[in-house]
């Protein structure tokens, strides 16, 4: 692969660096603030800053829709995602942030025209924000199909009655539409057939919102994580994505895209906290000397530098091969970034803490939040033991076929 960015991205890149440097660095302590004073709804300078990255050309860069985005491959995106990551609330700002991304990219693919026209649309202007439900609390969701949400059929509707939990983005009060998975053929003989997708607008009758879920205390306002009960919950027929059978059809080609996306950011978060843990290692003087000097310091700081970049450039090999052969041919890869990333990502945050002593705990830094997050995608978007599980089987067929 080419190792070099496309001339298209360095000038996005620069593009989008000077807008992080210029606006949005200088938004988080006032985003901090003003999320203490309503934790639910959009905080002001985050729909300032939105203005002004539309202004600017930096939005809806994940699609490769030229169309509708900026027209990126995969492999162009990543260092974007990258430089977004190191700021937790800054793919919002350019309309990059998950679930969303993930459901606009379903609804592109495979949502009708009406579909596109009620969603889509507003979710590319960033009018509106959306959920994908998912997982539920007494089964292992890691499992798709033992998914237990019932869809069924009862007319010219659907009806929908389940128990989701972790439910990302659905208690911000600007989330408009669910995009809920369930069985509408829960006998099929084939497993993978027995699950369909459908659009629940969050405020149908029978969607009831339980409470927030936390990760580590944190409850990740203004989007969260909701326990959400599908209560004999009615949707028109028409609002099932694609055709009955066909969710986990869906659901992986959802996941690809979304899968490499968290580790780009997640390697801009690593970035972040590698940059922190050498100022801070500069400027504290401990036993008469600056951290920096510590044998034991400087190896956190050269190992941490290693395991980015070996990251890095295994999620840019995944982006080139999907771009070059899909997302089926990169399957691998995928299984690959989404297992080395996160824990690397937990690792560099982690050595960051340790460094910053007591204080990187705190709420003065970002550290302690940017680890929660790094810490969920060990689990979002499949666990890590899933993965291994795949890419373990993948591997001994392949290899075990061989003859030496």
């Amino acid at each position: 692969m080419d190792f070099e960015y496309s001339d298209k991205t360095k000038q996005l890149l620069e593009h989008l660096k000077c807008f992080m440097h210029d606006h949005v660095y200088p938004a988080e302590a006032v985003f901090h603030r003003q999320l203490q004073e309503d934790r639910w709804g959009e905080p002001a300078i985050l729909a300032e800053l939105k203005i002004k990255a539309r202004e600017a050309g930096l939005w809806n860069l994940f699609l490769p829709d030229s169309n509708s985005g900026a027209g990126l491959s995969n492999l162009e995106y990543a260092p974007l995602a990258e430089e977004m990551g190191r700021v937790l609330f800054s793919s919002e700002v350019f309309n990059c942030s998950a679930p969303d991304t993930g459901n606009m990219e379903v609804l592109a693919r495979y949502g009708s025209p009406r579909q596109r026209e009620q969603w889509l649309k507003p979710l590319l202007a960033g009018e509106i924000r959306s959920a994908f439900a998912m997982t539920e609390p007494k089964v292992a969701s890691s499992d798709a199909t033992n998914i237990e949400t019932s869809i069924v059929r009862t007319g010219d509707d659907y009806v929908i009655n389940g128990h989701k939990f972790y439910i990302s983005g659905a208690l911000n009060r600007r989330c408009k539409i669910l995009i809920v998975m369930g069985k509408t053929d829960p006998d099929n003989s084939d497993r993978h057939r027995q699950q369909s997708q459908i659009l629940v607008p969050v405020d149908t009758p029978g969607v009831n919102i339980i409470r927030p879920m936390t990760v580590f205390g944190y409850d990740d306002a203004p989007e969260g994580h909701a326990e959400i009960v599908f209560d004999n919950v009615r949707v028109p027929a028409d609002n099932l994505i694609l055709g009955e059978g066909r969710g986990f059809e869906i659901a992986q080609g959802r996941l690809g895209p979304g899968r490499i996306h968290h580790c780009m950011r997640l390697i801009g978060q690593a970035q972040r906290a590698l940059e922190m843990m050498c100022r801070r290692a500069e400027q504290r003087v401990v036993f008469g000397r600056p951290m920096s000097r510590q044998g034991s310091v400087r190896e956190d700081i050269a190992r941490s530098a290693c395991e980015i970049e070996q990251a890095r450039l295994l999620t840019l090999k995944a982006a080139d091969w999907m771009d070059r052969y899909g997302n089926r041919a990169a399957r691998d890869l995928i299984s690959m970034i989404k297992i080395v990333a996160p824990q690397m990502a937990c690792n560099v945050i982690d050595r960051a803490i340790q460094i910053h002593g007591a204080a990187g705990l705190s709420q003065d830094y970002n550290l302690a939040q940017h680890y929660s997050y790094a810490r969920t995608i060990r689990l979002a978007d499949g666990p890590d033991q899933v993965h291994m599980m795949q890419l373990g089987r993948n591997l001994a067929a392949r290899y075990g076929a061989e003859s030496d």
